[in-house]
């Protein structure tokens, strides 16, 4: 008969390499979402606002093209300055449309250039 020895107790299982797996995964998830909004874009909704229009169109298209208000083009720095005779007050809406080509950069920079120029209502409207 042949003998190996004495039996070793069991060794018990170690839960260190668990706790390592899952606080990298803790970390992984951490890194990976998002904690906030990078910035907002505040625009009205364009369907079904239920409010009468007043005054006259306030229509600008935009592309990467150049601006038009109205269907007439416009420069970008213009385009604050010629809007005010056909507003009433700040809060008057001013309908933004993207022709061919416009990105969301595009919106972007117009929307940032009419809020400081003071124009608080921007209404988006697909083409």
């Amino acid at each position: 008969m042949i003998t190996l020895g004495p039996a070793r107790p069991r060794r018990r299982m170690s839960l260190t390499p668990m706790i390592d797996v899952v606080f990298l995964l803790l970390i992984f998830f951490m890194l990976a979402a998002r904690f906030g909004q990078d910035g907002v874009l505040v625009l009205s909704g364009g369907a079904g606002g239920g409010q009468s229009w007043s005054g006259p169109p306030r229509l600008v298209d935009f592309a990467p093209a150049g601006l038009w208000l109205n269907g007439n083009p416009m420069h970008t720095d213009a385009l604050p300055d010629a809007l005010l005779p056909l507003m009433q007050n700040p809060d008057d809406p001013v309908i933004l449309r993207p022709r061919d080509g416009a990105s969301l950069q595009d919106l972007s920079d117009l929307s940032e250039r009419l809020q400081a120029a003071g124009l608080t209502r921007l209404i988006l409207v697909e083409p």
